[in-house]
């Protein structure tokens, strides 16, 4: 049902090579660059993941309560995938680990722009 989500950075060079690389392991890469907005896939008719400059030219934000979530395929993808955001520069949100029993294993980060982001996976 996704089609893209949008974040809202303020060094897109910056964001572009922050998630590229974060999420290279699963296969994504920039399938379309047009300046001022990047979106980032695995491939054509896959949901994407958009960095932008704000249209209005003001500051982004994040907002209140606003958290994007990236599946997984397993407990140590997500370990993975949360090791290497921190590497490329986020900071700890919630270090992985099983939020609800046998339900839901997950990490949370924000990135250079305070957005959060949670890599999941169910079980």
């Amino acid at each position: 049902m996704i089609g893209y989500t949008t974040l809202g950075v303020s060094d897109m060079d910056a964001a572009k090579t922050f998630y590229a690389e974060l999420f290279a392991s699963k296969g994504a890469k920039i399938v379309t660059d047009m300046g001022r907005i990047a979106f980032i896939s695995t491939g054509r008719g896959q949901p994407m993941l958009a960095v932008c400059e704000p249209y209005d030219k003001q500051p982004p934000t994040s907002g209140n309560g606003t958290m994007v979530a990236f599946v997984a395929d397993s407990k140590e993808e997500v370990d993975a995938i949360y090791a290497r955001a921190i590497e490329l520069g986020a900071t700890d949100d919630g270090a992985p680990g099983q939020r609800i029993p046998d339900r839901f294993y997950g990490a949370y980060v924000r990135d250079a722009d305070n957005n959060k982001l949670c890599f999941f996976v169910f079980g």
